[in-house]
């Protein structure tokens, strides 16, 4: 099967910077190597980020823990945080608080998925009050996804947002 230089070109990148760096600090066996490709696998990592951001809105941190690697790596405003364990520690429950507060709306999604690996790339606007202050943001997200013992598993995650135009 041949795929779009785009599609090789981002599982090449993800590979180059993933692999070594998960291999090494946190090896988790691969499930089978079956592919799982198309709309209905597509769909199943959508469910996962959805699961994900549904925990947080009920301030279930735990619930949504549990939907990443040990070995998660996380970008946010060009910070990381470089496993579950940091990441439930240092900013898990200001995600949750602030996803309890201030509603979001999905505008716009895509992904893939091939073999072990899948991503999901979300676009949306997230709008409310938090602790006094308005927000109105434009944001993207995307999550790369690894079916580690037979359950898929966020392994990372880059959030990234900008003020919303007024009138938009």
């Amino acid at each position: 099967m041949l795929l779009s230089r785009r599609t090789s070109l981002a599982m090449a990148v993800i590979g180059a910077l993933w692999g070594p760096a998960a291999a090494l600090a946190h090896p988790e066996p691969h499930a089978a190597d079956s592919v799982q490709a198309g709309p209905q696998a597509d769909a199943a990592m959508a469910r996962v980020v959805d699961d994900f951001h549904a925990a947080l809105a009920r301030g279930d941190t735990s619930a949504a823990a549990s939907l990443l690697s040990e070995a998660v790596v996380i970008f946010e405003g060009g910070s990381a945080e470089r496993s579950r364990t940091e990441y439930a520690t240092a900013h898990l429950p200001a995600d949750a608080a602030f996803e309890q507060a201030v509603g979001s709306q999905l505008v716009r999604r895509s992904g893939e998925t091939l073999g072990d690996m899948a991503w999901v790339a979300s676009e949306g606007r997230t709008k409310g009050q938090f602790k006094g202050r308005d927000v109105d943001r434009v944001t993207t997200e995307t999550m790369v996804l690894r079916r580690i013992y037979g359950r898929w598993r966020i392994v990372h995650v880059h959030w990234s947002s900008h003020a919303a135009q007024a009138g938009h």
